[in-house]
């Protein structure tokens, strides 16, 4: 049967068909270049990856991972050199639970008032506005902390230094409100009116139909949430950097400086120190430490979410 491609029809057809070559061309190079970019992706994390283990394989040849586990002070740069991480993870800690402490409240009670009570027009004012908070940047929190907030404890709390964990873990408290307020509020409104209605319909109050129906069906995507700024929180740089402190100890007082592993990093990345050094691979090591942590905190944000998700037809 021959095609007369010119006019898209054929001998046996009264209908014009179009032609779909060029079409089907194009849509093969589309894929071809998206999956490009996901190859990409995934072979970006796996060189990052295979980079931090290949040199902390090295860094524990010479150090003992004992060693790395139970000494009580950080030390690499120095003679006495001693490699205790959980100096650094306590301080990671405790900025963490203190941006914790400020950010989950105040997010999802936020979430909350967006979603149950502000009326429509409110909410699509006071939304953008309350994220804008998450396009500060970093190192502008910081030197807020450092030079604002830091002063003005040290008026309430004498004690209190100039580098500390709490002014610290209170402004990345704030920079983190927005992931959490953002998050919590469109897994709260994603849950059905007809919920609310049923809740409503046996006679309970708002604010039982908010604590018993609506925050119990959005559990897993505010719990999701919370893990993300949870991992946020521990993997911040610039804020605990600059307001901190780069003094390594083991400590749990917030007033007093410290020294997390993200500003441990930042230290020797940006110092003297000579690359391929022991002192330069410890690096590595914390860097793998911190790539552990978040790792489990996501593989359990990924199961409760798996494990807790309501679906609504």
């Amino acid at each position: 049967m021959s095609v007369d491609f010119s006019s898209g029809r054929t001998p046996n057809s009264s209908l014009w068909r179009p032609n779909r070559t060029l079409n089907r061309w194009v849509e093969q190079g589309v894929k071809a270049i998206f999956g490009l970019f996901a190859f990409i992706s995934v072979l970006t994390t796996l060189g990052i990856v295979l980079t931090l283990i290949f040199e902390t394989i090295e860094f524990f040849q010479v150090v003992p991972f004992w060693r790395f586990l139970t000494d009580t002070h950080w030390t690499p740069l120095f003679a006495d050199a001693q490699f205790g991480i959980f100096v650094l993870i306590s301080a990671t800690f405790l900025t963490s639970v203190i941006a914790i402490l400020v950010a989950l409240p105040i997010g999802l009670l936020s979430a909350i008032c967006l979603s149950e009570y502000a009326p429509v027009g409110l909410r699509r004012w006071l939304k953008p506005t309350l994220e804008i908070l998450a396009g500060v940047p970093t190192v502008v929190y910081g030197y807020f902390a450092l030079l604002f907030v830091t002063p003005l404890l040290q008026k309430f709390i004498p004690d209190i230094q100039g580098f500390n964990a709490l002014s610290a873990g209170l402004v990345m408290g704030v920079s983190i409100i927005p992931l959490v307020a953002s998050l919590s509020e469109d897994a709260i409104y994603a849950v059905p009116r007809g919920l609310r209605e049923g809740a409503y319909a046996l006679g309970t109050t708002k604010r039982e139909v908010i604590t018993g129906v609506v925050l119990p069906a959005a559990l897993s995507g505010i719990v999701a949430s919370f893990i993300l700024a949870i991992s946020r929180a521990v993997g911040e740089t610039m804020i605990v950097a600059i307001a901190a402190g780069q003094n390594p100890r083991l400590t749990l007082n917030p007033l007093v400086p410290i020294e997390t592993m993200t500003a441990y990093i930042v230290q020797v990345s940006l110092g003297d120190t000579p690359a391929g050094s022991l002192a330069y691979k410890t690096i590595f090591a914390v860097g793998m430490t911190l790539f552990l942590i978040t790792l489990v905190l996501n593989v359990f944000s990924f199961w409760f979410v798996r494990r807790f998700r309501e679906k609504y037809e």
